[in-house]
């Protein structure tokens, strides 16, 4: 059953690995095409509008040789046999930041190719959604206390789970399977 599961993880993340290597290359490509095809007076592209491109497109590329180097399964030569599977690139938290970076850079890069430079603006999106997350998670609960953000219900009732419901529920109409049981402390 586990290994079944590393193959599966294996075989995500050789998709993965191959959107990643297509993904370094296409979004420039495409960018510059558009700007040639649509754009013909931004052509060719100032010096400072390079550098822009290059500092903006250094951390997707960073962030994809890094998850290709992670994710990339490692297979015995001879025998084609999974040896390691690569950390799991489809799990929730950094990896899925790492990827959502990469999309936003590939995205405000063919959006300038195709509407103009004014698109690197939405590159803000990274930095806007990390000051939220910092103060969702750290600040906000420093400053406002760890119960201010949660309701006063949840704090009176405890959880019950469904069994302990339904138990509860047979107890009141008097049903003879449940056992009332004191607890002496």
């Amino acid at each position: 059953m586990a290994n079944a599961s590393a193959k599966r993880i294996a075989s995500q993340n050789e998709t993965l690995v191959k959107v990643l290597k297509l993904g370094m290359l296409l979004p420039t490509v495409i960018s510059i095409l558009l700007r040639f095809l649509f754009r013909r007076g931004s052509w060719p592209p100032s010096v400072m509008l390079l550098v822009f491109y290059v500092v903006a497109s250094a951390p997707a590329a960073l962030l994809s040789l890094y998850l290709i180097n992670i994710g990339s399964p490692k297979r015995e030569p001879t025998t084609n046999t999974l040896i390691f599977y690569g950390e799991d690139l489809s799990q929730p938290g950094v990896t899925e930041w790492c990827f959502d970076i990469i999309y936003i850079t590939y995205a405000c890069q063919i959006g300038s190719g195709a509407f103009g430079d004014w698109f690197w603006w939405f590159y803000m999106i990274i930095p806007l959604y990390a000051v939220f997350k910092i103060w969702t998670s750290f600040i906000s609960p420093m400053v406002l206390g760890r119960g201010a953000s949660e309701p006063e219900e949840n704090a009176k009732e405890p959880a019950t789970s469904k069994r302990q419901e339904k138990l509860r529920k047979r107890q009141e109409k008097g049903d003879p399977r449940v056992r009332v049981s004191s607890v002496r402390k």
